[in-house]
């Protein structure tokens, strides 16, 4: 009877937890770093995501770098002294879905692991890495919440097919402001738009 081989199985490899940007930034996604994370790549990631899971009226996308500005926008005209970190806050808000893309509410209540607490810990490492508070004020927090939520209500109704009825009963209502009519942009001019609002409201910060 031949004998089993005593050799050691080669030890499965590890699994890869780090993403490689295009500024050759290697992100680890379970112990995130504020040095490998770059505005150009966060940019570049969100203009390509799309909101609503791809389901907007118009020739392109309506992607997370747009609604981001979008947000912005919101929170810039709620304040009559608009201070220009949580305006760039705001810029910031959904930067985690560079990495991790833009899954809608339902889907994220359905996923089995802690998807709120990972976006949560990369958005802090995030906030380190532009000079901002790793944890938000909370009328910030609620300000900026406000103004996501005023955002989804216009995108929902202009390019997403919900009534208006339907929107207020999941995103309330959205008060007075009213943007400018919302259209999708192509993806290299959303990400050239986020970054030159990022650089003009670092200016301002500093």
């Amino acid at each position: 009877m031949p004998q089993k081989s005593s050799a050691a199985k080669p030890s499965k490899a590890p699994e890869r937890a780090w993403q490689r940007m295009l500024s050759g930034r290697r992100l680890d996604l379970l112990d995130p770093s504020p040095v490998d994370i770059e505005i150009e790549d966060i940019a570049h990631g969100l203009a390509r995501v799309a909101r609503w899971n791809g389901q907007t009226r118009g020739d392109h996308a309506f992607s997370v770098a747009q609604h981001c500005l979008l947000v912005a926008d919101i929170v810039k005209a709620s304040r009559a002294k608009p201070d220009p970190r949580w305006e760039l806050a705001a810029l910031l808000h959904d930067a985690p879905e560079y990495v991790v893309g833009d899954l809608i509410s339902p889907f994220k209540a359905a996923v089995g692991i802690d998807y709120k607490g990972f976006e949560h810990r990369l958005l802090a490492v995030i906030h380190i890495r532009f000079g901002l508070p790793a944890k938000l004020p909370d009328d910030i927090a609620k300000l900026i919440k406000r103004a996501d939520r005023i955002a989804a209500f216009y995108e929902a109704t202009e390019l997403a097919g919900f009534t208006h009825a339907e929107a207020r009963k999941f995103f309330g209502t959205p008060g007075r402001f009213s943007p400018e009519l919302l259209i999708p942009l192509p993806a290299m001019a959303a990400e050239q738009q986020f970054v030159e609002r990022y650089t003009s409201l670092k200016l301002a910060v500093q």
